[in-house]
């Protein structure tokens, strides 16, 4: 997800998007921990768009808190 697409995100929708990633992120460690997944990538990719969603919902509810 690119950080565009991330930023025009309304908090609710970051949440959601959040859970899901989150989500997604435990099924491909228990798929890579049972047999290796075929682009193991996908983890460190999964991991940076958690981390980017969290920042962007961070700066938004700072924002609002102003």
């Amino acid at each position: 997800m690119k950080k565009e697409d991330i930023k025009s995100l309304s908090i609710e929708e970051l949440q959601e998007k959040l859970t899901q990633e989150q989500e997604s992120l435990t099924k491909l460690k228990f798929a890579h921990a049972i047999s290796p997944i075929e682009n193991p990538m996908k983890v460190r990719a999964s991991r940076r768009a958690i981390a980017r969603i969290q920042t962007e919902l961070r700066a938004k509810q700072l924002a609002k808190a102003k």
